[in-house]
């Protein structure tokens, strides 16, 4: 007998995710509640993984949490009960609660997780908002939030971060993160990593794992549980407590550089599909992100764009989804139909673009688009033609500034028209940030720094560890690289700006001021 194929009609079939469990869980009526609570009490300390929002427009935000009272239990289901649990949240004006605007429910349900992602609308545009979730008696953190602005004369700060290894450091970036006051957390890839945890790649000093986590992940459950043991980290539950978070996935919420169907490991794409759509549902129910991401089967629309106009408008990207293969040969790495985004992508960015009203556009993207070197093939130097059609529609709009992360380097660059001639003109400017853990320590310059500035559009290079902090006005942007100079020994690390760059409105380019 031979093994039936594994498709995506089966995945849609066998996902175990009814749209009722879908919709309760952003919303659910009375009706439903008082089924839920029919199931009795739940253990004690369900908000063990913290709170979280996302998702924030100039009227709406994305609140989250996953009940998990023993976040690292090894079935991957937090200690939680195999039933539907009802959660109440209030949305205020205030930290003591005392002008609530918003008063909801949603059903936890063990199909999700127990997550909820419960969508709040009709809020003010550019405020800030306090929430917390209730689930019997148990009283979450607080968690802030704060809608984008509406008028191009605000200011907007926010941070980018990526790479977050827990095992190979602490997350030091975090603890100082949180106190910058920000209006948003653009986070650009590998939330989490699939890679067995033993005791060669354990450098967290002081951390230890049960046995559960020392193999690769293929399965819901594990997902689950790797996604748990990160989000233990209480810097990280601060960081998501502080502010709303715009989130993108890279290779490693489901595999190392993988792409589209297609894994460097040589799993069939039959099978590779399942641990896709494995993947991609544990990153929705981890994730302050809207119904509109949650996966069917393999497939997930994270492609989105948030921001009505004024000040600032992000277009969302997901470069793994949609990419065609990586290039056998010269010749097929320059083929003028090859792409990172996938066609419906990449008429979708360019039309966002040409019509966005905002004075700035930001793009938050997985892999680097800057020319590099050639043999770079996994980031958009493995996708010539698709980055000149990208630089093309950058020209079509206002102050496009591209967000990447990946590489666990601080990198800033100018985009150039034409790559091949460095006098071209600069259509834009890339910020690359560092990892908050991965690789461990870093040093400022590696084997890998001469790649890089032997470009004069590249403006910075620094391998430590970090994250950066942006500033947008009607008429600048300020942005500021942060770094520790360790993170695998304690998270005790000084925070350190090791450049400043200003870009004006109307102006692309880097001009350094520290």
């Amino acid at each position: 007998m031979t093994e039936p194929r594994l498709n995506r009609r089966t995945f849609l079939q066998l996902s175990g995710v009814s749209s009722a469990a879908l919709a309760l869980g952003v919303a659910a009526p009375a009706e439903a509640l008082a089924a839920a609570e029919d199931g009795g009490a739940v253990p004690d300390g369900v908000f063990g993984l913290g709170v979280a929002s996302g998702d924030p427009s100039t009227s709406s935000v994305v609140l989250w949490t996953r009940l998990a009272p023993q976040p690292l239990a090894p079935d991957g289901h937090g200690g939680m009960p195999l039933r539907p649990v009802p959660v109440r949240y209030e949305v205020a004006a205030d930290a003591r609660f005392r002008q609530v605007v918003r008063r909801g429910a949603a059903v936890a349900s063990p199909e999700l997780a127990h997550s909820v992602h419960p969508e709040i609308d009709g809020l003010e545009a550019g405020r800030e908002y306090f929430y917390r979730f209730q689930v019997g008696r148990q009283v979450s953190p607080t968690g802030r939030a704060k809608t984008l602005p509406a008028t191009a004369d605000a200011t907007f700060r926010f941070a980018t971060a990526s790479c977050q290894a827990w095992y190979h450091g602490h997350f030091t970036a975090y603890k100082h993160l949180v106190q910058e006051e920000l209006d948003a957390v653009v986070f650009l890839g590998d939330y989490i990593y699939e890679y067995g945890i033993t005791a060669s790649n354990l450098w967290r000093l002081g951390a230890a794992v049960t046995p559960e986590h020392g193999v690769e992940i293929q399965t819901l459950e594990q997902f689950r549980l790797r996604y748990s043991l990160f989000k233990s980290d209480p810097h990280l539950q601060a960081a998501h407590a502080a502010a709303p978070w715009i989130v993108t996935w890279d290779d490693h919420e489901v595999q190392n550089n993988y792409g589209a169907d297609g894994s460097q490991y040589g799993v069939l794409p039959e099978h590779f599909v399942h641990l896709r759509a494995v993947g991609y549902r544990a990153f929705y129910e981890n994730l302050p992100v809207s119904l509109s991401t949650l996966p069917e089967g393999p497939d997930s629309t994270v492609h989105r764009a948030f921001g009505d106009g004024g000040l600032v408008r992000f277009h969302v990207l997901d470069t793994r989804q949609y990419r065609d293969p990586l290039p056998t040969d010269a010749a097929d790495q320059n083929r003028e139909d090859r792409t990172i985004l996938g066609a419906d992508q990449e008429a979708w960015l360019y039309d966002e673009l040409a019509a966005s009203p905002a004075t700035w556009n930001v793009i938050a993207n997985g892999v680097t688009v800057a020319a590099i070197t050639t043999n770079r093939t996994d980031q958009w130097d493995g996708y010539p033609a698709n980055r000149r059609r990208l630089l093309a529609a950058m020209r079509t709009t206002s102050n496009p500034v591209v967000l990447t992360g990946d590489i666990h380097k601080h990198v800033a660059a100018e985009l150039k028209a034409d790559f091949a001639d460095p006098a071209s003109a600069t259509v834009g400017v890339e910020l690359i940030c560092t990892s908050i853990a991965s690789d461990g320590d870093g040093a400022p310059t590696d084997a890998y720094t001469p790649d890089w500035v032997q470009h004069p559009y590249v403006k910075l290079y620094d391998g430590r560890r970090g994250y950066i902090h942006v500033t947008l006005t009607g008429t600048a942007m300020t942005s500021e690289f942060k770094v520790v100079p360790w993170v695998e020994a304690d998270a005790g690390a000084p925070l350190e700006t090791v450049a400043r760059f200003v870009t004006p409105a109307g102006a692309p380019g880097l001009e350094r001021l520290a």
